[in-house]
């Protein structure tokens, strides 16, 4: 399953498959200002918001979502920084009242697999949320991105995630080194149909089977996780090693409109991707 850095270093420089998953909805690259070529940047615009099931979750005791007025926001290629990559930051910004956002200047050179923004603040796990994909362009943007979603993962839903997989598994997927998903790192996702609606029972796999013997599936309830199926919130979580970033293959089992995607995972940080139908018309 783990990967040498020096593979990092090939996708890096484009020299493999793209592709991280995107926000809960395809990004909206075909709706801005076109890009200067003499001057390859785009800004990206949209809004911050705690992750749904966060927020849900909350609800449920009662407790409203925070605010993320004011939050730092970096834009990213995160498998670059997975790598401590020096180029891998692209811009940064701040979250405005309301949860708006909009970094100019993002510089499109730097985009290889995809263009994730990173949330890091007290009480929050730090995470990046992708917001371009290059598998579903096979380029890097040419537009401004625009309406573009930004998720944060509050200590209370990690904490919740920790105990729907358990302590125990999270210590033997790393070896006795971590017992909790941020000391761990890990991969949050979710399947969605065409229309951006969470699926139920459908089964994520990964290049090989030590990739999948990593994922796991948590209740609707966060009560507890099996490694089979979804539940109706579509979430799947992985649980990395614990060590040196990893790059790996996933995809939807049997369903060949979902692109298979190289993610990431990195010690001490989330990635958060959605899986989607590659063709708006696909079941």
């Amino acid at each position: 399953m783990k990967r040498p850095n020096v593979f990092f270093c090939c996708v890096l420089l484009g020299l493999a498959p793209a592709a991280c998953g995107p926000g809960l909805e395809p990004e909206s690259d075909g709706s801005g200002t076109a890009i200067d070529p003499d001057n390859p940047t785009i800004t990206v615009s949209g809004r911050a918001e705690v992750f749904p099931e966060a927020t849900r979750l909350l609800a449920t005791q009662g407790q409203a979502a925070p605010a993320l007025d004011g939050f730092g926001l970096t834009l990213e290629e995160p498998l670059g920084v997975g790598v401590n990559d020096a180029h891998a930051v692209l811009g940064q910004g701040r979250v405005e009242a309301g949860g708006g956002f909009t970094v100019p200047d993002v510089a499109v050179k730097g985009i290889h697999l995809s263009l994730a923004a990173r949330v890091e603040h007290e009480g929050f796990v730090p995470s990046s949320t992708i917001l371009f994909d290059t598998v579903f362009t096979r380029t890097r943007p040419t537009l401004d991105l625009v309406d573009t979603r930004v998720w944060a993962l509050p200590n209370a839903f990690h904490d919740a995630l920790t105990r729907a997989v358990g302590e125990q598994a999270i210590r033997a997927q790393t070896g006795g080194a971590a017992g909790t998903l941020k000391d761990a790192g890990f991969l949050l996702g979710r399947v969605v149909d065409a229309k951006g609606a969470p699926r139920a029972g459908v089964r994520v796999v990964g290049e090989n089977n030590d990739v999948t013997a990593h994922i796991y599936y948590p209740s609707a309830d966060f009560q507890g996780a099996n490694q089979k199926l979804t539940s109706e919130t579509g979430l799947f979580v992985y649980v990395h090693s614990g060590g040196a970033p990893d790059v790996f293959g996933l995809a939807v089992k049997g369903e060949k409109a979902y692109l298979t995607r190289n993610v990431g995972a990195s010690q001490g940080s989330a990635l958060i991707v959605t899986f989607y139908p590659a063709d708006p018309a696909a079941p």
